[in-house]
C-alpha cells in the first residue's frame, strides 16, 4: 500500500485523510449559510494547507479571502500549538466586488497535530500485545506487516492504522518528519533492511529494534559497512524496552518496550537510563 501523492488528491476528504496521514496541519473552510446567489451551495467545503489546497468553494475573490483567512490561522495555531475555529461573513457584492450579489457566511477550522508519528513494523505476537496499549497514548501508530494474514480481524483504535504491504520498507520514506520507528519483525533480514532505510532517512531521529544484544551489535557493524555514520547510529536503538522488567512472553515485553516509549514521549533520554544508543554501548565496551 502507497500513498496517494499530494499532485492525485483532488477531494476535500482525500486532503484530510492524507493530512491527518501525515500528521500535518490544515484548515477545513465550510459554507456554513447562503443568502441569495452565490458561487457554491451551503455544505461545500475545501481545505487549505500551508502549500497547498484542495476542492474549491466557488473560487473568485471569495476563495482567494478565504484562502488567505484559513492560512492565517493555521499559521497561529501550529505556533500555539491549538485549534480554532471562526465564521466570516462575506455580502459578495459590497466587501469581495463579485457579480452573484448573494451572501455566504463561511466557517474555518484549523487543525493541527499534537500527536508523535510511530511506525510499528511487525504483527506478531509481541506486537499484538504492544499496539493496544500504545494505542492509549497520544501517538499515531502506523502498524505495518508484509502478512496480509495478519490484518486484525476486531476493528483498531481510531489512532492506528493497520498496513498491510509486501514492502514495508517502501513506507518508511512516506513517514513525516520527526516520526519514531519501532522495528519487530519475524525476519532478521527484514530487520535489517527497515533499520538500513530508516537510518538513512535523515527526517527520523529514533530507530528503536527487539532482539538481543549480539543481534544488535551485528547489525551495527553491517549497517556501518552499508555506509551507515556514527551520527546517524547514535539513533539506533537495540535491544528496546527496560531492562529492569524482566519477562519473555510477548505481554511482558511489550510492557517493557511501551514503558520506554512513555519514557521518550515525557522527554527522558535513553542514554540516560538504561537503553543507550548501540554504537555508544559498543564504543564503551571497546
Amino acid at each position: 500500500m502507497m500513498q496517494t501523492e499530494n499532485w492525485q488528491i483532488r477531494r476535500w476528504y482525500e486532503a484530510i485523510h492524507h493530512c491527518e496521514r501525515q500528521a500535518e496541519g490544515y484548515a477545513l473552510i465550510t459554507v456554513v449559510t447562503t443568502a441569495g446567489s452565490t458561487p457554491r451551495e451551503q455544505g461545500t467545503k475545501m481545505v487549505v494547507t500551508a502549500g497547498r489546497q484542495y476542492d474549491t468553494i466557488g473560487g473568485g475573490h471569495l476563495e482567494f479571502k478565504a484562502i488567505e483567512l484559513a492560512r492565517e490561522a493555521l499559521a497561529q495555531s501550529i505556533q500555539g500549538n491549538h485549534n480554532q475555529q471562526a465564521l466570516h461573513h462575506f455580502p459578495l457584492a459590497s466587501t469581495l466586488g463579485q457579480c452573484c450579489g448573494g451572501a455566504i457566511k463561511i466557517l474555518i477550522e484549523t487543525h493541527v497535530s499534537h500527536r508523535q508519528v510511530l511506525a510499528l513494523f511487525g504483527a506478531g505476537h509481541v506486537a499484538q500485545a504492544l499496539v493496544p496499549i500504545l494505542a492509549q497514548l497520544p501517538l499515531t501508530i502506523r502498524w505495518i506487516d508484509n502478512r496480509e494474514s495478519l490484518t486484525p480481524a476486531q476493528p483498531l483504535a481510531s489512532n492506528v492504522e493497520f498496513i498491510a504491504d509486501d514492502t514495508p520498507a517502501g513506507e518508511i520514506p512516506l513517514l513525516p518528519s520527526g516520526s519514531w520507528v519501532v522495528i519487530m519483525t519475524h525476519d532478521h533480514q527484514l530487520d535489517f533492511e527497515l533499520a538500513e532505510k530508516a537510518l538513512k532517512q535523515e527526517h527520523l531521529p529514533y530507530v528503536g529494534m527487539i532482539g538481543s544484544h549480539t543481534k544488535a551489535k551485528r547489525f551495527v557493524h553491517r549497517l556501518a559497512a552499508k555506509g551507515i555514520n556514527n551520527r546517524r547510529l547514535e539513533d539506533f536503538y537495540s535491544p528496546i524496552g527496560l531492562t529492569d522488567i524482566p519477562g519473555k512472553q510477548p505481554i511482558e515485553v511489550a510492557v517493557s518496550v511501551s514503558a520506554q516509549i512513555i519514557q521518550r514521549l515525557h522527554g527522558v533520554n535513553h542514554t540516560s537510563q538504561q537503553t543507550e544508543p548501540v554504537a555508544s554501548s559498543q564504543a564503551n565496551i571497546t
